[in-house]
């Protein structure tokens, strides 16, 4: 009985696993529930000041709107773009004095050529008619004794790039060709633009994201000043920094949440009010471009950046400016 009871107290007691098992899912349960009433309170001491709160939402709604409504109109210009590329055409103004026959024989040679995919023939009449529909001047052409326009031949080249440039310059060589165009180099030069244009968007988001910063910082700031008396009464008590930075960090959240669906709002409301306008302007020159809405994977990361943003802005300011306030 005496070794039955040295050993017992030598190895002590077993513990229960359901009693652990239950004390950690205790403690997971009190972790998220202390959260979420954390950031209940935030949301409600928030809620009793509306106006200054949606002043601030909306000021960091329009920092982060500008830079995501011009990516999604490069975006939209860059996928509309993609089909144009592969559509690559090239333009063959024939001499003056060039018959419809001959001009008809250069185009069925042209045709057998393996880098050529088609040949399309646009007589002088068919040109002229063309332009009186499209450029707006129909009465004052109609006016004109002699067709100014010569004969046409669109070339659809089976080659792209570097390539199709070098079959203009085989293209020049025949003696019925006056002028050989590529008309994919107007394009070319709007997307060489638009890189250019992609690198001042990527700046200005991150100007107008170290902005969002800063006009978190201060808001939080502002908060812990006009709380100082509180804070310092909750240190008293034993609160840790922790514990006393957790409502702020909240309350950044709820900014940068509200400035992203603020922002949603923003882009989504002027694309909806162009659409039209620019459908309009494409079907002008025979597009079909229609500007699309923020996608769910955009939208999403909007609304990460700023909640991520408010986040980091709160804890930069409860970070430098909870230090200073101790109990005396």
């Amino acid at each position: 009985m005496r070794r039955h009871s040295t050993q017992r107290q030598n190895h002590g007691e077993p513990r229960p696993q359901g009693a652990s098992r239950g004390a950690t899912r205790s403690g997971i349960r009190g972790y998220f529930t202390l959260h979420l009433s954390m950031a209940i309170q935030s949301l409600g001491r928030l809620s009793r000041s509306p106006f200054a709160t949606l002043m601030t939402a909306a000021v960091i709604g329009i920092a982060l709107a500008m830079p995501t409504g011009l990516h999604v109109m490069m975006d939209n210009l860059q996928k509309s773009g993609g089909d144009w590329r592969q559509s690559t055409q090239i333009s063959l103004f024939l001499r003056a004095g060039i018959n419809e026959d001959r001009a008809l024989k250069l185009a069925q040679r042209l045709e057998q050529k393996a880098d050529i995919q088609s040949v399309y023939y646009i007589s002088p009449e068919q040109a002229l008619a063309e332009f009186q529909s499209h450029s707006g001047f129909g009465e004052v052409l109609e006016n004109l004794q002699t067709n100014p326009l010569p004969a046409v031949l669109v070339v659809n080249p089976r080659l792209h790039g570097s390539e199709a440039e070098a079959l203009i310059e085989r293209l020049k060589a025949y003696p019925e060709v006056d002028i050989a165009q590529l008309d994919m180099q107007w394009l070319q030069r709007l997307f060489a633009i638009m890189e250019i244009v992609e690198r001042g968007v990527l700046l200005l988001a991150l100007l107008l994201g170290i902005a969002v910063l800063l006009i978190v910082g201060n808001t939080i700031r502002l908060a812990i000043e006009n709380r100082r008396d509180e804070i310092i009464i909750t240190k008293l008590i034993g609160a840790t920094n922790a514990f006393i930075r957790r409502p702020f960090l909240y309350s950044g959240i709820w900014y940068g949440l509200l400035g992203g669906l603020i922002a949603l709002l923003l882009v989504n409301s002027a694309i909806y009010l162009l659409q039209d306008p620019v459908a309009h302007l494409t079907g002008l020159y025979g597009g079909g471009f229609q500007l699309q809405l923020l996608s769910s994977d955009i939208s999403l990361m909007l609304l990460g950046s700023g909640v991520l943003l408010g986040l980091s802005g709160s804890w930069l300011a409860v970070g430098r400016h909870l230090r200073h306030i101790e109990p005396r």
